[in-house]
């Protein structure tokens, strides 16, 4: 998800030029809110390029192209149609419509504006409506034990300097027993360059430093960040939540897939793991 050697982005799209990027402290709130105006501006230009891929109504979890109908990660079909599930950092919550054409409760949010019109625009040309809402994963407006499932595929986690709040805060919206599934990059990419080609397999930093990935304006103000988390960080984040963990999965690239996505690919695809996959209930 990185930007490494990131182009200067163009002012009348709405998106602040880039003048700098590369891994430095910054304020982490004040990063997180500059991610979500990115991501908002993005989304135009994002479904362009990633929308055929990812579907209308499709529910992807991964550039691996790893499907929740072959899957099943949240559980089986005939058991989430009885079931409330929630989509956090769901972008135009294309899972959540395909959830719903299958006669499940879905509901999705989102931190971006911008993503959830994108959503809108896609609920008219399918015809399958989600209820979607501008949220932030760490406050969402829903009461305590609202919903048995909440999902999210490479959305919220990345982007906020508290992941564990966002665990914290969707144990609170989980009924009893309620399952927690998301996806994100596989921390072990971390260590390498954004590249999805050979020059993407050597190491060119540590995998334990977690100083963040940050692009910041000509005024050096954050417009866009990710948090580095280990394996490690991840599990006892999810743990200290209150859930216990189920599975951890990291998918083979397939050969068939020959999609290109920012760092993802086949070529790099072949060597290292590039997402990870955490699957939880509540304890």
């Amino acid at each position: 998800m990185r930007h490494d050697g990131a182009v200067q982005q163009d002012d009348s799209a709405g998106r602040p030029e880039l003048s700098r990027a590369g891994y430095r402290q910054v304020d982490g709130d004040a990063a997180a809110q500059a991610t979500g105006r990115w991501w908002s501006a993005e989304a135009p230009a994002y479904l362009e390029e990633h929308g055929s891929f990812l579907g209308d109504v499709d529910f992807c979890w991964c550039p691996e192209g790893l499907r929740e109908s072959q899957a099943q990660l949240l559980g089986p079909l005939e058991q989430l149609r009885g079931e409330r599930v929630l989509e956090v950092g769901a972008g135009a919550a294309q899972c959540s419509r395909w959830l719903r054409s299958q006669g499940v409760d879905a509901v999705a949010t989102d931190v971006a504006p911008g993503m959830v019109e994108a959503a809108a625009l896609l609920d008219r040309r399918t015809g399958i409506t989600v209820p979607i809402q501008v949220a932030d994963a760490r406050e969402l407006p829903f009461e305590d034990g609202s919903f048995d499932v909440a999902f999210t595929a490479f959305g919220a986690i990345p982007f906020v300097p508290d992941a564990d709040a966002v665990h914290r805060e969707i144990a609170r919206v989980l009924r009893p027993g309620g399952r927690w599934v998301f996806s994100v990059t596989h921390p072990l990419r971390w260590a390498f360059p954004d590249d999805p080609t050979a020059a993407g397999l050597v190491a060119v930093r540590s995998y334990f430093d977690r100083t963040p990935y940050v692009e910041t304006d000509a005024q050096d103000r954050p417009i866009y960040a990710e948090f580095h988390r280990t394996i490690g960080d991840h599990v006892r984040d999810v743990v200290r939540a209150g859930f216990a963990i189920r599975d951890l999965l990291e998918p083979a690239w397939p050969e068939d897939n020959r999609e290109v996505w920012g760092g993802w690919g086949p070529e790099r695809g072949a060597v290292l793991p590039g997402t990870l996959i955490v699957s939880a209930a509540l304890a």
